[in-house]
């Protein structure tokens, strides 16, 4: 069972990061505008998420980021160990996903991006979007509307890849996978860390929030 869960993480993780870089590459072959770059990697990336979330959330839970396996672990929904073999997979299916992308597109199999990614407002746009994403996800499940998962967060990635400044990656493995192509996705590895680590802060505030609106009072109110 554990193999199958894994599997679906690294699949479902894999084709995410291919569907990104790809489409990124794609949209800076058709067009010189970076709105329509954008805009192509957003349509791209929300039908894929929403296609993705759909197929695997029986499997696996369709978690596809650390961020949810993560706190996931915190809920004692996943044990340590598996949620350490989830986030192992969802980091090699993205990294996999981005070798794809770039042969698909004859860029080098491995190709180091010289994206530099830097700046506290680019930060702050990280913990908004992950803070929203986990935000979401808990919620909807505490509401019991889990079936809903697929549309609320490829909503709110493909707004936030617009309202942000970062262009929401909120995703500590697809952030390592994009470090790997020099592409219109891609990210310098040097700007890699730091983005974890305001998407590890989103994801904190993100469930802190949810926590705060979902806990009882002791009056009951």
């Amino acid at each position: 069972m554990i193999r199958k869960r894994l599997f679906a993480e690294f699949v479902g993780t894999a084709t995410l990061v291919a569907t990104v870089v790809g489409s990124g590459i794609m949209a800076t072959n058709l067009s010189t505008d970076v709105g329509v770059q954008l805009l192509i990697n957003t349509i791209a990336t929300v039908f894929v998420l929403y296609i993705l979330i759909t197929l695997f959330a029986p499997v696996s839970g369709a978690h596809f980021n650390p961020l949810v396996s993560g706190i996931s672990y915190f809920r004692k929904d996943l044990s340590l160990s598996h949620a350490i073999s989830f986030v192992i997979s969802q980091i090699l299916g993205g990294t996999f996903g981005a070798v794809l992308a770039n042969l698909m597109f004859k860029h080098p199999a491995l190709e180091p991006s010289h994206h530099l990614r830097n700046g506290g407002n680019l930060l702050l746009g990280e913990v908004i979007a992950s803070a929203g994403l986990i935000f979401i996800i808990f919620l909807a499940i505490k509401q019991g509307i889990e079936k809903k998962i697929p549309r609320l967060v490829a909503a709110w990635i493909g707004a936030a890849y617009f309202f942000t400044s970062s262009t929401s990656f909120a995703n500590p493995a697809v952030t390592i996978a994009r470090s790997f192509t020099d592409s219109f996705s891609g990210i310098k590895f040097s700007s890699v860390p730091t983005f974890i680590a305001a998407q590890i802060v989103g994801a904190i505030l993100g469930y802190l929030g949810f926590s705060f609106i979902t806990t009882k009072s002791k009056s009951g109110k």
